[in-house]
């Protein structure tokens, strides 16, 4: 199985150092905030890994990380052309991935599970996707995903609702089969002019087979100075709670 890590975006929450500084490269803990990503996919024997993030900042990632050895990984790269989305910046894996099953990362989330459990069962389920939820207390910030109180499934998912009934977002940790690709050429740019990946969300649950799991440990998105900083505490208290360094250099 192969991962996908989105790395694009323009950080606007995060201005003035994401003027010259593409958000994911900024500190989170020890070392730079796309790491953590690379490391969660690793940890799940995930080494073949692609990058996609924007023109203006693909020779940044290079520089840092180059192929990816150093890190026991091997990187590649494309870019997204312009801002037009999650799913628009998703769809230029899709050579990439070919008909595989694929983890699919938001490179501003950081989070304390494991992968691991998930990913077994995903990679034993026979089509369709798989979304990673987790419980919020401000559930109207996120897209929130309403299950169905009776068969237990994901019946919907609303973006940003005013009044949610569930507190259940849907994070940045997205698991696919390669028909994510047939669903994002199908949707059309909502009013922002992007291409939404709630809308592909939604085709699969409308279409296909779609399961989840629920976070159990601390998640964010690290996409605010507040968020940021949070992200960063988070971090180094887990590290501490480890009593050791994280063994992410593959020499």
């Amino acid at each position: 199985m192969k991962g996908v890590i989105l790395a694009g975006g323009t950080g606007t929450r995060l201005r003035p150092v994401t003027n010259i500084v593409n958000k994911h490269l900024l500190p989170v803990g020890p070392f730079p905030m796309i790491y953590w990503s690379i490391l969660k996919l690793k940890e799940i024997k995930i080494e073949n890994i692609l990058i996609i993030t924007n023109k203006d900042h693909l020779s940044h990632f290079i520089q840092l990380l180059g192929d990816g050895k150093e890190l026991g990984v091997n990187l590649s790269y494309r870019i997204q052309s312009s801002a037009s989305g999650i799913a628009d910046g998703l769809l230029c894996a899709k050579t990439f991935i070919g008909t595989e099953k694929f983890v699919f990362l938001l490179a501003d989330n950081i989070f304390e599970d494991s992968l691991e459990s998930f990913i077994y069962k995903f990679e034993n389920q026979k089509k369709g996707a798989k979304f990673i939820l987790k419980e919020v207390s401000d559930p109207e910030r996120y897209g929130v995903a309403n299950i169905d109180r009776k068969s237990k499934k994901i019946s919907s998912i609303i973006e940003k609702p005013k009044n949610p009934i569930f507190n259940y977002c849907v994070t940045g940790i997205y698991m696919y089969d390669h028909h994510v690709f047939d669903y994002i050429e199908e949707i059309v740019p909502s009013s922002r002019g992007e291409l939404e990946i709630t809308s592909v969300n939604n085709m699969y649950i409308e279409k296909s087979f779609v399961t989840y799991d629920i976070l159990t440990g601390w998640w964010i998105d690290a996409g605010t100075h507040a968020s940021l900083f949070t992200a960063n505490k988070l971090i180094y208290e887990d590290l501490k709670k480890r009593g050791r360094k994280l063994g992410i250099y593959k020499r």
